[in-house]
């Protein structure tokens, strides 16, 4: 197998991000954004999906945790899309349902280079430890803009902890299944040829 990793930085006048991502990983995590409950999604979304991350931001953290979040995402998108190469041989599509306690969360993943996003739900609390509820339905968006991936998801509960939590496992359980290489398939998964 090829090594399927990538290593991507991002400097604004907002934020100076470095991530570096390893597909077939052991769920190794290395994290700092400045945001606690962030850094903690973060890495719960790499244990999940046995990706290996190392994320380090430096962001206007002054201002509020929009850039920051969303800045993250966007770097790790384009990590994502580039450690996935041509995407040969992945199997594409992938979907998963994960609970937290009353809280629970669907992602419905196609790795077609098509970038789409819709959310159903809401979250329960404002914000959880310094990181705007909203902020995780806006992580997803900008990964899935650019990481090229049509992402569906949904969340129900009565806690935003739980909710946000539930979230990011799913989405990594989703995305490991969908970027997991098929052994049967050669090729790109689609009547297209490529993706």
């Amino acid at each position: 197998m090829t090594d399927r990793s990538a290593a991507v930085t991002r400097e604004t006048a907002e934020t100076d991000i470095e991530v570096v991502l390893a597909l077939d990983g052991d769920g190794d995590a290395t994290v700092d954004t400045g945001i606690g409950f962030f850094d903690h999604m973060l890495e719960s979304f790499t244990t999940h999906g046995l990706f290996d991350l190392t994320v380090s931001c430096d962001g206007d953290l002054n201002i509020d945790d929009h850039h920051t979040v969303e800045d993250v995402a966007i770097t790790l998108g384009q990590a994502f899309d580039e450690a996935l190469g041509d995407k040969r041989g992945i199997s594409r599509f992938a979907d998963r349902r994960v609970p937290m306690d009353e809280s629970l969360a669907a992602v419905v993943v196609d790795v077609s280079g098509r970038p789409h996003f819709e959310f159903e739900g809401a979250f329960s609390h404002d914000s959880v430890g310094g990181m705007t509820s909203h902020m995780a339905h806006h992580f997803c968006r900008s990964l899935a803009m650019n990481a090229g991936l049509t992402l569906h998801a949904s969340v129900d509960g009565e806690n935003a902890h739980h909710e946000i939590e539930a979230l990011f496992k799913a989405l990594a359980r989703t995305l490991d299944d969908a970027t997991r290489i098929d052994q049967r398939r050669s090729d790109a998964p689609s009547t297209k040829g490529e993706l």
